[in-house]
């Protein structure tokens, strides 16, 4: 990788704007060294500012509901972080795996882990067998804790990793008795999704139990009190430059940097105490942890969980019943809702605005959605690596669709020619950012680490051009990663499963055009002359529901005699681009 001009970071052009949107172009010095501090700080502030309001509220389709106030999510992680280190035994560092949806369980586990001083490691409820098999072993978690409606997955895993202890959780815990046993019922009787669970295992509330036991007159502040802003707070799994999946090393400093710069950017809009916020992404995402969970707590707001955005209509009771200041989303969740009558005939009326990440915002959609409300999205960037947040529209003016905005306060970009110089203004580059929230590097991964960092500097793989005022706009990313509903999905991970079929002989994964998902996956395979019997796109469609979360899944499968080829025997995946751009310009 080239090395950094002497002169690089001297223009910073987006300097001067931030005064005339009224963002602060410095970061506050840290009041905390730790989120264990920062989460206990927050959570007792906001206690005593507004008694038994609401933190959070997990709203199901139908409705029902349950609450916990800041006090209570304070005490409960407390008493989850002593779970983990007095009742298990675990140590300050070690990695616990947390695959739970939206729900009430969420913060209490997630903030009990980091109080804990514990590793944080985000897991996708939906991932298969194969998937968390990868990552649990990649990690070496030592603690599971998981949505009870997938503990039929637990036998395989646990006997193919080093999992020592499992918790479980419902999406109803926390909620009143009525409600929770209805919804209880309804799981358990009609939808069957409540599968016997044959492993040793710890219900929640038995851990809280046992942990709250455990703790003395300090609480958890044992735990955290030591903590320092470099130590590891998250392993966020994410595929990097390549498609093997790989832990962003998140530190404590990373996120409480990125949590004070992503409220800089919105601090004129925002009103503390008195803001509502519709969590329909996923909290295990990067985008909805630091954003939602811990910006928005950081103020005071009342957060409103949906376990499942899809169908859209899962949110109308959210939408409907709570008084929404700020939604969150990607591009195909504002679509949805533009094209749901309900939504339609009654947008929310308290609403300020919407922030959109993960994947281009189409304009289409942006306009419309002003007319529909009368607020706008304002589209922002960011990645995993960078904790996540990097650039972001302002608010204050008319946001600039199309644009990915202005650097974070704090936040370093350079645009990289292939020459390794500064791309003029006006003229594309890679993507380059330096910044408090850029990670330690890959667990575990220094080949990849040193691929993409370089003096404090995070190379993105993304192409990207800058105004005059240093405003950016991305023009290309990473070429060969497929974006599936703010997804990142990267075909060596799909083609390695797929290549595992001893009827495949070659396979090439590249995406395609899609309304609903902005892309989708598409599979090009070459079938075995030595494999007895067809091969036919449904048995590789059918392998990969085995190994594969829902969004990884190829929705096309082409078969294919042979496949495009460099001299050297390298598939060209770029030629299957093109084929399908030429495709989809005909349709």
């Amino acid at each position: 990788m080239n090395n950094i001009p002497a002169s690089m970071g001297a223009q910073r052009p987006w300097a001067a704007i931030y005064p005339q949107v009224g963002i602060a172009p410095q970061l506050p010095e840290p009041e905390h060294l730790s989120l264990g501090h920062w989460i206990h700080a927050h959570c007792t502030h906001w206690a005593q500012a507004s008694q038994a309001k609401a933190a959070f509220t997990c709203v199901v389709p139908n409705g029902m509901n349950g609450s916990l106030s800041f006090a209570q999510v304070d005490a409960l992680s407390d008493a989850f972080a002593g779970y983990l280190r007095n009742t298990l035994g675990l140590a300050r560092g070690d990695r616990v795996a947390v695959q739970l949806p939206n729900s009430l369980s969420y913060p209490v586990v997630a903030f009990g882990v980091l109080k804990a001083g514990c590793v944080l490691v985000n897991t996708n409820p939906l991932y298969t067998v194969s998937e968390m098999v990868h990552q649990f072993n990649n990690c070496q978690a030592k603690a599971l804790v998981l949505v009870d409606m997938f503990a039929d997955k637990l036998p395989e895993v646990l006997a193919q990793t080093g999992v020592q202890h499992v918790v479980l959780a419902g999406v109803p815990e926390f909620f009143p008795a009525v409600p929770r046993g209805i919804i209880r019922g309804v799981q358990k009787v009609w939808s069957k999704v409540l599968p016997p669970v044959t492993v040793p295992h710890v219900r929640l509330q038995a851990a809280l139990a046992q942990g709250r036991a455990s703790l003395g007159q300090q609480g958890a502040k044992a735990f955290w009190q030591d903590l320092q802003p470099h130590d590891l707070a998250l392993l966020q799994y994410t595929g990097g430059t390549t498609g093997v999946s790989k832990g962003a090393m998140i530190s404590h400093g990373n996120l409480l940097s990125n949590v004070q710069q992503m409220l800089a950017m919105g601090a004129t809009h925002m009103q503390a105490g008195q803001e509502c916020v519709l969590t329909a992404l996923p909290l295990y995402h990067i985008f909805a942890f630091t954003a939602n969970l811990l910006g928005f707590l950081s103020i005071g707001a009342h957060n409103i969980l949906v376990p499942s955005p899809r169908p859209v209509q899962n949110l109308q009771r959210a939408v409907e019943n709570y008084p929404l200041t700020w939604i969150t989303g990607v591009n195909t969740l504002f679509n949805g809702l533009l094209n749901e009558e309900w939504f339609l005939a009654y947008p929310p009326k308290h609403l300020k605005a919407a922030i959109a990440g993960g994947t281009a915002l189409h304009s289409a959609v942006a306009q419309r959605w002003r007319e529909v409300t009368g607020t706008p999205i304002a589209e922002g960037y960011g990645l995993t690596e960078t904790s996540p947040v990097v650039s972001f529209n302002p608010l204050s003016g008319e946001p600039r669709v199309g644009s990915i905005g202005i650097p974070a306060p704090g936040t370093d970009v350079r645009l990289v020619t292939e020459t390794g110089a500064d791309a003029p203004v006006g003229e594309p580059g890679e993507i380059w950012v330096r910044g408090p929230q850029v990670m330690q590097g890959y667990w575990q991964n220094e080949a990849e680490t040193q691929l993409v960092m370089q003096d404090g500097w995070f190379a993105t793989g993304d192409i990207g051009v800058m105004d005059g005022q240093g405003f950016f706009r991305i023009v290309d990313r990473k070429k060969d990663m497929v974006l599936v509903s703010g997804f990142n999905v990267y075909p060596n991970e799909v083609e390695d499963v797929i290549a595992q079929m001893d009827a495949v002989l070659e396979v090439a994964v590249v995406g395609t055009p899609d309304a609903r998902t902005g892309e989708a996956v598409r599979a090009y395979v070459v079938a075995n002359p030595d494999h007895p019997g067809p091969l036919s796109a449904e048995d590789v469609i059918a392998h990969c529901q085995q190994h594969l979360a829902a969004y990884k899944r190829p929705s096309s499968v082409v078969l294919r005699e042979e496949l495009p080829k460099s001299p050297i025997g390298k598939v060209l995946r770029k030629d299957l681009k093109a084929e399908v751009k030429n495709e989809f310009q005909r349709a």
